[in-house]
């Protein structure tokens, strides 16, 4: 289902708002119907035992290992830190995961935690989940997660500037983080689920990107709707044609309600059919999750012993 961008010169239609919104609204109408029955069928492809198990490596390789509770504590974020360095203590095989993700006060103790591994710091900001702030108050919350050692950010768009067709400045406040991101990488939540129709996804999409998003990113896990394959499918259609067109790859992060290796995997086959094979890699492709790794160790397990191991296989997060 190509979306077939527009052939505007990108670096033009971002120098107003009118502009910018006769951009976003000249893109294709989603076909819902047509969108939905492919994600429905991706999700049908068999999967061969030797390609389960690489799967479920590639997904434990791309999880984002979250905790975002009010409830948090160093001691849970530590031990967050240390299952992600290493998931499963009884087989070193298992792939550390790709990042921890925590709010901005916790970044110093994940950073610590996970120092050495490889495993990266994520911090949500930005007024994290609502985004209900004045843009100094979410600029310094990003500024406090990238000095406290943060190597990416999750930041939630203005939803109700969006919906309110105020494009220019959802978009200028995403320029404006990712300044203030620096050397971090910036992933751009759109809450998919407050965005009412998939033309709304797709047009989140094209602004993110075109703002500098590294990452587009589904939702906060923090409402009723959060990522689906067929969200997924419509943000990686988008990024495989903004690549097309501008020769940028920006990845793409489903976020909430994703936990089993089952679900992982049918996300996996959006990726490699759509977006294709360049995308099949952490550096491009994250799960936001809190707890499909346990799921994905009981099912790579099963895979090495052929049984299942009882219920304290996996820690509890």
């Amino acid at each position: 289902m190509p979306t077939n961008a527009p052939t505007a010169a990108l670096t033009d239609v971002t120098s107003s708002g009118s502009t910018l919104r006769r951009f976003l609204h000249g893109l294709p109408g989603v076909d819902a119907v047509g969108l939905e029955a492919r994600a429905a069928s991706l999700g049908t492809r068999s999967i061969k035992t030797t390609a389960k198990a690489y799967a479920i490596d590639l997904a434990i390789s791309m999880v984002d290992l979250t905790t975002l509770e009010g409830a948090d504590t160093p001691g849970k974020v530590r031990a967050l830190g240390a299952k992600a360095v290493r998931p499963d203590p009884t087989d070193r095989t298992t792939p550390t995961t790709a990042a921890v993700c925590v709010y901005p006060d916790m970044v110093a103790v994940a950073k610590e935690a996970v120092a050495g591994s490889g495993v990266k710091v994520a911090s949500v900001a930005t007024a994290f989940p609502a985004g209900r702030a004045a843009l100094p108050v979410k600029l310094a919350d990003v500024r406090d997660a990238v000095a406290a050692g943060a190597d990416e950010i999750d930041m939630v768009i203005d939803r109700g500037a969006f919906l309110a067709g105020d494009y220019l400045k959802v978009y200028d406040e995403i320029v404006a983080v990712r300044e203030a991101s620096g050397a971090a990488r910036l992933k751009v939540i759109f809450e998919t689920g407050e965005l009412s129709t998939y033309d709304n996804i797709r047009r989140a999409s094209w602004l993110g990107m075109l703002a500098g998003a590294d990452f587009i990113k589904t939702s906060t896990g923090k409402v009723a709707v959060n990522a689906t394959p067929a969200n997924t499918l419509l943000m990686l259609e988008a990024v495989r044609d903004f690549r097309a067109q501008t020769g940028v790859q920006v990845g793409v992060k489903p976020a909430g309600g994703i936990r089993t290796s089952k679900d992982a995997i049918k996300f996996l086959v959006l990726v490699n059919e759509t977006a294709g094979e360049d995308w099949l890699d952490n550096h491009w492709f994250r799960f936001g999750a809190s707890s499909l790794l346990n799921d994905l160790l009981m099912q790579r397990q099963k895979l090495a012993t052929g049984r299942y191991s009882g219920p304290d296989y996996v820690t509890v997060d």
